[in-house]
């Protein structure tokens, strides 16, 4: 599971806005910002998350560590590669 601040690091890896997140998953903008707001893993639909985290997998992004130690983001090596 991937926290909001994991989102929210993404995102700024990427320049990404709530919107622009929003458009590339099909979530409501509503929803990302609320995940936005929230702390640790957020309580939205786990199927919500996956699909957020597919998508910024999809752009690059590796998910690293666990909600509970040291979650955080980075470039792929496949992306650094390019």
């Amino acid at each position: 599971m991937i926290t909001s601040a994991q989102v929210r690091a993404a995102r700024a890896f990427l320049r990404w806005s709530a919107l622009d997140l929003a458009q590339k998953t099909g979530i409501g903008v509503a929803t990302i910002r609320r995940i936005d707001m929230s702390e640790g893993v957020p309580s939205s639909n786990a199927k919500t998350l996956d699909l957020i985290q597919k998508v910024l997998e999809s752009e690059g992004i590796e998910f690293v560590g666990t909600p509970e130690n040291s979650p955080g983001v980075r470039f792929s090596a496949k992306i650094k590669d390019k």
